[in-house]
């Protein structure tokens, strides 16, 4: 699996014009993937965003997207959830973000026409603004409405209930949070439509649509209060477009819900009306994407950190090379891989290096790699190295005579990098140059003869 590093480009005409750009070794510690926008946090607290801001969701006082990273909040965030999109077609509904600080206060822009915000509007807002002062936890965060738990283990909700999402009794919309359990609730998600929880005894709860919870396979049935699904042994939670993933604490992986497209990697695109095991052993995180017409695609990790995914792969978000969906679990990455998101169409996960990587749609610049795909399939398929820390790293180029070029490049200390050469980026046509490793300080030189007579754009790649 290739990524793109770093990309300089170079004109060999009459005289040389020689760039140096930027680019990073990243220790990012904590991502999240939305409704075509990404959040992420840095070793230092600080929270970044990239992607579609049409409602705000970025949170940096525009309506402007962005295909690189940017920094949001400078220091003390240490949890964050991005929402999906809602009802189809892509419209004004969902898009909003939610970060927690070190002083338990809950924050959050964006998108609000269901109430998810929770601060007693139905305004969107492109500015983060406090929404609880203390005490908070942790966060989700669904399609159009938003989930926190408090230091009591309370479990409190707000936004679309339209399918008995929030699990209050009713299907009216909030725009206020409000108390759903009272106590003894240890873990949340949310999905497109319904939410799933934990509780202190290891048993899984939720609300919203009944085929998506594992309760069975009835038309438009809804539990609108919250129902237990497994008694114990649940140790983790994923929700998606109308189904749910969760692991055992024998670290076996379950699902159950809808499987259209092979999201639940049993081998089939049957519904299965309660919950299955897909996974026996050793997987130890899960994560459940969702484009806003079901399709849908799933990530786990194993305990060797090693990355797996499965389903819906129409713009390459399974990351294995191609645009083929799968109905069972395919290895991506064989290796050191800690984190991952699954957002809409496109799936973000962080390597033990501290490093981000992304495969997927990028059509709003979600994926942050500083380009927008927005040609069919609007997306890469295969995983890339994200650069999110531009003082880090440099690029420079230099004439050697005639025509040799020399590119150098500070990396990360033993890792293999390659170079590749394409005469246009529209489109890109990249042939493989040259790979060799970083020395024992990072320090990696290419020294190539490129053609005076065309265009010429390098790229830089890390190999994972």
């Amino acid at each position: 699996m290739k990524a793109i590093r770093n990309l300089i480009q170079i004109w060999l005409l009459c005289a040389a014009m020689l760039q140096a750009v930027t680019s990073g070794a990243q220790p990012v510690t904590k991502i999240a993937a939305g409704g075509y926008h990404s959040l992420f946090l840095k070793s230092d607290g600080s929270l970044w965003a990239m992607g579609l801001n049409s409602y705000g969701q970025l949170g940096d006082g525009t309506y402007n997207k962005t295909n690189r990273p940017e920094q949001i909040v400078a220091s003390n965030v240490t949890a964050i959830a991005a929402g999906g999109v809602g009802t189809p077609p892509f419209n004004s509904q969902g898009h909003d973000s939610l970060f927690l600080k070190n002083d338990g206060s809950l924050w959050a822009m964006g998108g609000n026409l269901s109430g998810q915000l929770g601060d007693g509007t139905f305004n969107q807002t492109n500015r983060p603004e406090q929404i609880v002062a203390s005490n908070i936890t942790m966060i989700a965060a669904g399609a159009t409405h938003s989930l926190f738990l408090k230091s009591d283990g309370s479990l409190w909700a707000m936004g679309g209930n339209n399918d008995g999402q929030l699990g209050d009794g009713t299907t009216n919309n909030m725009n206020r949070p409000e108390q759903i359990v009272a106590s003894n609730v240890t873990a949340i998600a949310g999905g497109y439509a319904h939410s799933l929880f934990l509780k202190s005894d290891g048993s899984l709860w939720g609300m919203g649509p009944v085929a998506a919870l594992g309760l069975g396979v009835a038309f438009n049935q809804i539990s609108n209060q919250p129902a237990q699904i497994v008694a114990s042994n649940v140790t983790a939670i994923a929700a998606g477009f109308d189904y749910s993933l969760f692991l055992k604490s024998d670290g076996s992986l379950w699902a159950m819900g809808d499987n259209s497209y092979g999201q639940l990697g049993d081998g089939t695109y049957n519904d299965p009306s309660h919950p299955e095991q897909i996974m026996a052993s050793n997987v130890t995180a899960i994560a459940a994407g969702y484009d806003n017409f079901d399709d849908a695609h799933s990530l786990f990790l194993k305990s060797d950190g090693s990355l797996w995914a499965m389903g819906w792969n129409q713009v390459g978000q399974l990351g294995n090379g191609t645009f083929n969906q799968t109905n069972r679990p395919e290895q991506i990455v064989t290796s050191n891989v800690t984190a991952i998101a699954a957002g809409e169409m496109f799936s973000l996960f962080l390597k033990s290096d501290g490093s981000l990587w992304a495969m997927g749609r990028n059509e709003e610049g979600e994926l942050g790699d500083g380009t927008y795909v927005i040609t069919s399939p609007y997306g890469t398929n295969r995983p890339e190295q994200i650069v999110v820390n531009p003082s880090y790293n440099q690029i420079a180029a230099q004439f050697l005579g005639g025509t040799n070029m020399q590119l150098s490049f500070f990396g990360n200390a033993g890792a293999n990098y390659a170079l590749d050469r394409s005469t246009s980026l529209s489109p890109p046509n990249w042939i493989p140059q040259l790979t060799n490793p970083a020395n024992s300080f990072g320090a990696l030189v290419f020294t190539n003869t490129p053609d005076a007579t065309t265009n010429n754009f390098w790229r830089i790649r890390s190999l994972p």
